[in-house]
């Protein structure tokens, strides 16, 4: 429980003030002090008397997992605080963007109006926009006077931790000289602060270098759009942060880390873009906000090309009915030869031709063997009318290889998938299915000039992004000429939501998250990815991946040709080598046992 101090001190009243003006709504509220406070509070609350070290960040961990998000503070050390505040902040999953923290001061001295200063230029309260000092002033009077201060938070870089004065309270009158708002900074107008921006160059999603004579600012894309226009709606200034060699980057575990994803969690930058999908362990150490662009993450795979002419004459049947063909060729040749007396005398022969219903020579009287040929001479016809008709239908209508459409595809014919970066997997790699599993085994990572070698050997398919307006997000290393002999796959690997990326508990997630929904409500997501499209992307490559299936999915009757019958001259050609090999083969056997019969005479 909350000890009961016997009076009520000028502070207090003040801190009740403020209390039922700003944190009435509060959910919960965490009270971190020294010595006790006594304060009608009737929302949700927990009273921490602040440890040392680990024991202090443990407890405000707890607390803010409960959901007390807001604090009241009064320490000897404030920047104590805000040093367990940070590690809480990383180390917690809960997230909000308007966390309020008021500062009380433990003595009513010039010293510690000096140590509420201070925490204003600390780097973690640069995170915070909602910091309220209460300092007390040094007058001497019977009434008890409190400025209130914060920071300045926003407008130029080297003024945002100035000290802001707010207000003045008189405990005589319980009253603030000027009823000032004191928690000013709501993030709707940022007075041309800046934001900096870590992306790099990915069509459609961000486009930098651009020529400023055509594109001002030098830069474009649908998510530089997003953060263009935020930056218009709250009057701040960006300034973009790149690492394009590690492109997407990653975290480590150290809380560190490379590329976009690294410079947003080590904090060189506040907003990061440029297709930062709904990962599951970025979301452990940073914030989202609401999806601003869905995309489905398919290849385009090499196309079926056309089959080989010496493989025409077996397509007509399923390897299944050539199977069954051969069973009944030896089932048929035993059953003869049983009803010949177990005489093997010309049986696989003669069953052969009745299969393919060439004329027999007088089979003799015997009603086994009439019968065996009888049914043997119409299963041969009806097996030769069917053979005969797909083999016409197999010489008129071109016949491809089994086409590359599925996962399962990709997975069977064992071929590999990749891209430039392995963030193409993260959405995947915590998959427990054995399929998706064997599909994350076939990524590979290759540099641009790699891939682009790769797209013209028909050994690769390659990762592109099917976006909601009908375009696709393709590398530049697909080219037209590589497109031609590549196709997109009908069944996508899966979908993901594309978000813009903060530091936990961000001041700006809510502004931003607010800000998409209006551009999903007023349709300018998918018109600024048409707009995007059509300047920036090679539209021949773009009309070649979504016409890919169309061209190639056309049978075109032609009339036969000498391609088609290549097959059956190649069957023919190894049909009389053996025939003349095995010729040779019994002159010489024969010639071999002509001595032997004159030795036995």
């Amino acid at each position: 429980m909350l000890p009961n101090p016997i009076s009520i001190l000028p502070i207090e009243i003040l801190l009740s003030t403020i209390f039922h003006q700003y944190f009435n709504s509060s959910y919960c509220l965490s009270l971190v002090s020294d010595s006790p406070l006594n304060i009608p509070i009737k929302n949700s609350f927990t009273y921490i008397s602040p440890g040392d070290g680990e024991l202090f960040v443990n407890q405000l961990l707890d607390v803010s997992e409960m959901g007390c998000s807001d604090y009241i503070v009064r320490m000897q050390d404030p920047k104590k605080f805000m040093a367990a505040f940070e590690k809480v902040n990383h180390l917690g999953n809960v997230r909000r963007s308007d966390r309020k923290i008021v500062f009380l001061p433990p003595e009513e001295d010039n010293k510690t109006r000096i140590d509420l200063l201070e925490v204003l230029a600390l780097k973690e309260s640069g995170f915070v926009a909602n910091i309220l000092l209460v300092l007390p002033t040094t007058e001497l009077s019977l009434c008890s006077y409190y400025d209130l201060v914060t920071h300045k938070y926003v407008g130029p870089d080297d003024q945002v931790d100035e000290p802001y004065y707010l207000d003045r309270w008189n405990s005589c009158s319980s009253k603030f000289e000027k009823n000032a708002n004191l928690f000013p900074h709501d993030m709707s107008n940022l007075q041309g602060k800046t934001v900096k921006v870590a992306c790099f160059t990915y069509k459609p999603y961000a486009l930098l270098d651009l020529d400023p004579s055509k594109e001002p600012l030098g830069r474009d894309g649908t998510e530089v759009r997003i953060v263009d226009e935020f930056c218009r709606w709250v009057n701040c200034t960006i300034r973009i942060v790149r690492d394009d060699e590690h492109e997407w980057g990653e975290v480590y575990e150290n809380h560190t880390g490379v590329g976009v994803l690294g410079n947003v969690v080590e904090d060189r930058a506040d907003l990061g873009i440029t297709a930062l999908y709904s990962w599951y362990e970025e979301f452990l150490v940073l914030d989202f906000s609401v999806s601003g662009i869905r995309t489905a993450i398919t290849c385009v795979a090499p196309s079926p090309r056309l089959l080989a002419s010496w493989e025409m004459p077996l397509l007509p049947f399923s390897w299944y009915m050539w199977l069954a063909l051969f069973v009944t060729f030896i089932y048929s040749s035993l059953a003869l030869t049983v009803a010949k007396g177990f005489s093997m005398d010309k049986v696989f022969l003669t069953t052969f031709g009745m299969m393919i219903t060439q004329s027999q020579a007088d089979v003799g009287a015997s009603w086994r063997v009439r019968s065996i040929t009888g049914w043997l001479l119409l299963t041969g016809l009806v097996l030769d009318n069917a053979y005969g008709g797909g083999l016409a239908s197999v010489f008129t209508v071109p016949k491809y290889e089994k086409p590359i459409n599925t996962v399962q595809d990709i997975v069977d014919r064992g071929i590999d998938w990749g891209a430039t970066h392995d963030a193409w997997v993260f959405s995947l790699t915590l998959s427990p299915e054995p399929l998706v599993k064997q599909l994350v085994s076939q990524f590979k990572v290759s540099s641009a000039d790699v891939m682009k070698k790769r797209s013209r050997q028909r050994n690769m398919a390659f990762s592109v992004e099917r976006l909601p307006a009908g375009y696709f997000a393709i590398g530049d290393y697909i080219t037209k000429d590589a497109m031609l002999d590549l196709t997109l796959m009908q069944e996508d690997f899966y979908y993901e939501q594309c978000v813009v990326m903060m530091r936990k508990s961000s001041p700006y997630t809510q502004k931003v998250s607010q800000l998409i929904g209006r551009l999903h409500e007023s349709g300018l997501m998918l018109a600024w990815e048409t707009q995007v499209a059509l300047k920036y992307l090679n539209y021949e490559v773009q009309l070649e991946v979504r016409l890919s299936r169309f061209h190639k999915d056309v049978d075109n009757i032609e009339p036969l040709n000498f391609r088609h019958v290549v097959g059956v001259f190649i069957l023919y050609a190894i049909g009389v080598m053996m025939s003349t090999v095995l010729f040779i083969l019994e002159i010489i056997a024969q010639k071999k046992q002509i001595p032997l019969t004159l030795l036995t005479n």
